[in-house]
């Protein structure tokens, strides 16, 4: 049996060929197509609902009750079981599927990957159709259709993306935290990740195989028209007519004040539903933005010109690769000024419409609680949904111990966990003014900077053993914010650590130091304290230590060290508190960027354990401390006592608390709004091995085992901000990875670290402390008070 998968796109023709299928089933099963009522009368969304990752709840499942992995695993077994029943039934040759949402929602390759095993248990013929149109005209539609189901962005931030390297991450990184009790879901708040037609077809085609995939043009008049049938009969290659459907007369789209009216009014819903006190039904939210229905122009596609001009070439390719795709769908409207919202007419006041519509918003909500009671109940249970990279979870206050935190924690983390929960150290989100979900623009490269005279400027001191993959990056990211050298030392490298800092130090860009013969307890403290002998460092302005898995993470202005300085000119100290990101459901090694890859993190109010507040010092070479450590300057010179000045990452003064000692922020000095250190200690969970294998720089007695991830996986909240730095970082990447012999060697260190992790998988011990590591689960509250249990990293 062939099976046709036929994924939308949504909003080019996708409802209309499955009313035409559905009308027509009796007669295609006759003829050996079918057209199966199991997964959905007409659009298959049981299909789509069953494969979604677990965590990964959107409007449909929630409104349909499958909030939960339990109900979704019924789910499942209950659609493969009826499945099998029909087709057994009907006994067909060819199968078709169709559902609009499998295109346009799923964006994980676990989630393809589980509808093709679904799938496999029927046929090993699967081939994907997909139609689509000009992306231009078609983000019009979507973003009226977004409109309709509660989105409240503009889309300034579509024509923003268009600038991107890489628009299928960018969307996805627009993604809001779930939160569906707020209203707040990603396929009404983010951005079309599925306009990149060329990384659809690569999503898709790693789960079903190259050539899998088939594009098909949306043409409005023949789907339209009574000629639908011939669309279908050459989408899904049948050969006996269908006959002829019924003419019908496609929406138009609604007005731009329309859709002006409906944005500002689901900004001010989102507000009131925010706390979580209410729930507005999905059918009632639809109809109070239908009500302010007015006449006017529609958007015109040619207003979003940057959108098309982006796809121009992927497009031209596509036709080529796509022998059904004829040019003229992809023919770009003639650009017009550039789209800004429309005036919503008539003086139109959104609050004044709010206020109107409370009583019949709470009337509803009343209703839609006890309803859904029993369901948002479970999010606080162990199968409740936990987020991958671009999903956090589902935003629920838990007050008792998960399951699966209960049958895990040790006694004192237990009476720890019921101490915190009522605390104020309970660790939460809502700290500060930034909206770290929110995708502001990219910065733009920062000017050289000029240094005086016999300055070596600002200088990152840092110690490095067997980090050959991350290197380079890190380099050039700190570089594109304003660092101007390096001084690294390193000690007992066999991964090209040593080779690749020497290739920069001939490249001038930074200076390699041996520190192979270390003496002490600590290699890094020995080369800490010789460090301060370097010329590189006596000459600096301003000398900062971070290890090569921490990102100084500048929030303000153009995300440069100057635009944060500029904010404190008399600073001489400042502490850069962590943010702790966790490994993101990411497993194996990859080359692509650490900031890239791992954005998901600890809560910003996280004063319990002490690590989670721990700070790395930048502070100004005035010669005030005679010492650095690891993460301050130590021996203050009590002549200047007076001249030094700490401050937090939001700018605050911090001296009175940090002057003499201390490496972490307290409740009354805690603060991120202007400047973070974003630390990766983890990474993918093979990066998590070699470093258990490797030991630390800083404690070699000590091994890294479940509690070193227990303590730093945190993977609760997402935290964007420093992706804006991605387009000037990979331009300093590829300039220094343009030289052969460094971009040899850093290839030859990622190798040697995809070697390790191989033989590390090889070794019991390892193995079942990765498996371990990825099967734990805790909130953020069961993770404080485990790590409290522990014993804490001195």
């Amino acid at each position: 049996m062939r099976m046709y998968v036929h994924i939308g796109l949504a909003q080019v023709g996708t409802q209309r060929l499955q009313h035409v299928m559905a009308s027509k089933r009796e007669q295609m099963s006759a003829k050996g197509i079918l057209f199966p009522r199991a997964p959905g009368t007409g659009n298959h969304t049981r299909l789509y609902m069953a494969v979604t990752d677990p965590d990964h709840v959107d409007p449909l499942r929630f409104n349909r009750g499958y909030i939960t992995g339990d109900k979704q695993a019924t789910l499942q077994t209950e659609l493969l079981a009826q499945l099998a029943a029909e087709i057994a039934q009907h006994q067909p040759h060819t199968l078709i599927l169709s559902a609009s949402q499998l295109g346009t929602s799923l964006s994980q390759i676990s989630e393809v990957q589980r509808l093709k095993d679904l799938l496999s248990n029927f046929s090993n013929d699967i081939r994907i159709i997909a139609h689509v149109d000009e992306q231009a005209r078609l983000l019009v539609r979507h973003y009226g259709a977004q409109i309709l189901e509660g989105r409240a962005v503009l889309l300034d931030r579509e024509m923003a993306l268009a600038e991107t390297e890489n628009w299928w991450r960018a969307c996805l990184d627009t993604a809001p935290e779930p939160n569906p009790q707020a209203g707040v879901f990603a396929e009404t708040q983010a951005a079309p990740f599925w306009l990149d037609y060329p990384a659809l077809i690569r999503l898709w085609e790693a789960a079903f195989g190259a050539g899998s995939v088939r594009l098909r043009p949306f043409d409005a008049l023949t789907f339209a028209s009574k000629t639908v049938t011939d669309e279908i009969r050459s989408s899904f290659e049948i050969e006996p007519t269908l006959g002829k459907a019924d003419t019908v007369d496609l929406a138009g789209q609604p007005s731009a004040a329309w859709l002006a009216r409906g944005r500002q009014l689901n900004a001010l819903i989102l507000r009131l539903l925010a706390d979580r006190k209410r729930l507005l039904p999905r059918q009632l939210w639809r109809s109070l933005v239908t009500e302010l229905a007015i006449d006017g122009p529609a958007i015109a596609p040619g207003a979003l010109a940057p959108v098309s001009r982006r796809f121009t070439a992927d497009n031209a390719a596509l036709c080529k690769a796509h022998p059904a795709l004829d040019p003229k769908v992809f023919r770009r409207d003639r650009p017009c000024r550039t789209w800004s919202e429309a005036d919503a007419g008539n003086g139109f006041r959104a609050s004044q419409y709010l206020l109107s519509f409370m009583y019949r918003i709470d009337k509803a909500s009343q209703a839609e609680r006890k309803t859904k009671a029993p369901e948002l109940a479970r999010i606080a249970s162990s199968d409740a949904p936990r987020a991958p990279a671009n999903r956090t979870r589902i935003a629920a206050t838990r007050t008792d111990l998960t399951p699966a935190a209960r049958a895990l924690m040790p006694p004192q983390a237990v009476q720890n966990f019921e101490k915190l929960k009522a605390s104020s150290f309970a660790p939460h989100n809502r700290l500060g003014a930034v909206n770290e979900e929110e995708l502001a623009a990219p910065f733009t490269p920062m000017p050289p900077r000029v240094l005086s005279a016999g300055s070596s400027g600002n200088v990152i001191v840092g110690c490095m053993k067997n980090e050959a993959p991350y290197i380079v990056e890190w380099v050039a990211y700190h570089r594109a914010i304003g660092v101007d050298t390096f001084l690294i030392y390193t000690n007992d490298c066999t991964d090209g650590t040593a080779e690749i800092l020497d290739r920069l130090q001939q490249m001038g860009v930074v200076h390699h130091r041996d520190n192979t013969d270390w003496k002490g307890n600590s290699p890094q403290q020995h080369a800490l304290n010789k460090a301060l002998r370097e010329p590189v460092v006596r000459n600096a302005d301003w000398i900062i230590h971070i290890d090569v898995d921490e990102f100084m993470n500048v929030r303000t202005g153009n995300g440069t060290l100057d635009d944060f300085l500029a904010h404190v000119p008399d600073a001489t100290n400042v502490a850069m508190t962590w943010r702790m990101f966790g490994h993101n459901k990411v497993r194996r090694l990859s080359d692509d960027f650490v900031i890239e890859q791992f954005d998901t993190c600890a809560p910003k109010y996280c004063p319990k354990p002490h690590t989670a507040w721990g700070f790395k010092t930048m502070f100004k070479n005035i010669g005030a401390y005679a010492k650095i450590s690891c993460h301050r300057p130590n021996k203050l010179d009590e002549t200047m006592r007076n001249q030094v000045r700490w401050v937090n990452g939001s700018g605050h003064d911090m001296t009175a608390e940090v002057a003499q000692n201390g490496w972490r922020n307290s409740k009354r000095s805690i603060g991120y709004d202007l400047l973070q250190l974003n630390h990766y200690a983890l990474r993918s969970a093979e990066s998590f091995l070699i470093k258990r294998q490797r030991g630390r720089a800083l404690h070699v007695d000590r091994s890294i085992g479940i509690n070193y991830w227990i303590r730093m996986d945190w993977s609760d909240f997402r935290d964007i901000t420093i992706k804006r730095n991605l387009p000037r970082l990979r331009a300093e990447y590829d300039r220094l990875l343009s030289d052969d012999i460094l971009r040899n060697w850093h290839e030859h260190g990622m190798n040697w670290h995809r070697a390790k992790a191989e033989e590390l998988h090889g070794l019991p011990e390892f193995e079942d402390l990765y498996q371990q590591a990825l099967k734990l689960k805790l909130t953020e509250t069961e993770r404080a008070a485990y790590a409290l249990a522990l014993d804490m990293e001195s």
